[in-house]
């Protein structure tokens, strides 16, 4: 292929991704002047493909509306890119609500590829591994998830059919703000118009989405992700948990994320002197480290002790005072172990045992038993 016909491809290749692309864009990307890139609009239009163009300030040019572009022309990584992007979707929980159309485009794809690129990309397919298998049960209707997705994008106002944990169905209206994909499940975030209030539902449970009149407009700056996790953290449960601890941030996200926890310093204090307990360098060396009130919303209070233990900095329990016993409690147990020395190593009992991380097992029970609603 000679350089001139390779950068009137690569030009409609820039043309295809949409939009107007001004004369001086394109000519910085296919490395020529403007008065080439004029040229090679010529040979495209000699062609019959529809390239318009566009006068004004922010002028350029562009494909015709509507215009069905031929085949589609992969490179190498492009092909690469396509096929894990289907992996991905499969990963993320996205096979059943796209039903058969990933594997169809994915054998579609490899059908008319050049042998050896099909075989190098087989090969890649292949040789994946995951560390666990995605949640398939979880995966939200193909109609329901566009259905929203349009809504967020035009900010336009819901009508859904919804289950709630308790496996009652309603329906509700909502203000959809964004879609946030949360360790292989799927949630819309917005406004609940007949509450006033912000509201998280998992899109595996909308049984049925449609736009309605109108439209609304979002708050500026929304962090959807933020809006999910702390709804998440905030969830009503069975206990309210206060523990004063003295760190940094990044410290105590390390054991407490932000879908269990959240993490706000202390007013006016900074380096500790407020709770009465010295400054002094925590377990990383850090001494300027202030101290953070961190509020968790639980069902059970058993993995937070360990928690607290990991964490291996300064912190004082607000409430409840049943934590507080569990603390001990716990404390006395891991005194006593470390001081029993068992008759030699590799023996029974529960010295070779390993306990699943408690945090992680809180986080995973409290994303199991989301059904939307704040999460509650």
């Amino acid at each position: 292929m000679t350089r001139p016909t390779g950068r009137v491809l690569t030009l409609l290749e820039l043309l295809q991704t949409g939009g107007i692309r001004t004369s001086a864009e394109l000519a910085d990307r296919l490395g020529v002047d403007e008065r080439t890139v004029r040229r090679y609009v010529e040979h495209l239009l000699d062609l019959d493909i529809p390239v318009e163009s566009v006068r004004g300030r922010y002028g350029g040019y562009r494909l015709s509306r509507g215009y069905r572009l031929p085949p589609l022309m992969l490179g190498d990584d492009e092909a690469l890119a396509v096929l894990l992007g289907l992996v991905a979707g499969w990963r993320a929980g996205l096979t059943p609500a796209l039903g058969t159309a990933g594997e169809t485009a994915s054998a579609k794809i490899r059908r008319v590829l050049p042998e050896r690129l099909a075989n190098r990309l087989r090969a890649v397919q292949d040789s994946l591994a995951f560390t666990d298998s995605p949640d398939q049960a979880t995966a939200p209707d193909a109609t329901v998830l566009l259905t929203v997705s349009d809504a967020v994008a035009h900010h336009r106002p819901l009508a859904i059919t919804y289950t709630g944990r308790d496996g009652v169905r309603t329906d509700r209206t909502l203000h959809p703000y964004g879609i946030v994909n949360h360790r292989d499940r799927w949630y819309v975030t917005g406004l609940d118009p007949a509450l006033g209030e912000r509201r998280v539902f998992r899109l595996d449970r909308v049984a049925a989405a449609r736009t309605l009149p109108g439209s609304f407009e979002p708050p500026a700056d929304f962090d959807a992700a933020q809006s999910v996790l702390t709804a998440f953290a905030t969830a009503r449960y069975r206990y309210e948990i206060t523990v004063h601890i003295q760190g940094t941030v990044e410290q105590i996200r390390a054991r407490l994320p932000a879908s269990v926890a959240t993490v706000q310093p202390e007013a006016g204090d900074n380096t500790g002197a407020n709770t009465g307990t010295n400054s002094h360098a925590n377990s990383d060396g850090d001494a300027a480290a202030g101290w953070h009130r961190v509020d968790i919303h639980a069902e059970h209070l058993d993995w937070l002790p360990p928690a607290l233990a990991a964490l291996d900095l300064p912190f004082q329990i607000g409430r409840p005072d049943e934590l507080r016993d569990r603390v001990a409690a716990f404390a006395e147990r891991l005194a006593e172990r470390a001081r029993s020395r068992p008759a030699r190593l590799g023996s029974g009992g529960g010295s070779g045992a390993r306990t699943p991380a408690p945090v992680v097992n809180e986080r995973r029970r409290r994303e199991r038993s989301t059904g939307g609603d704040s999460p509650s």
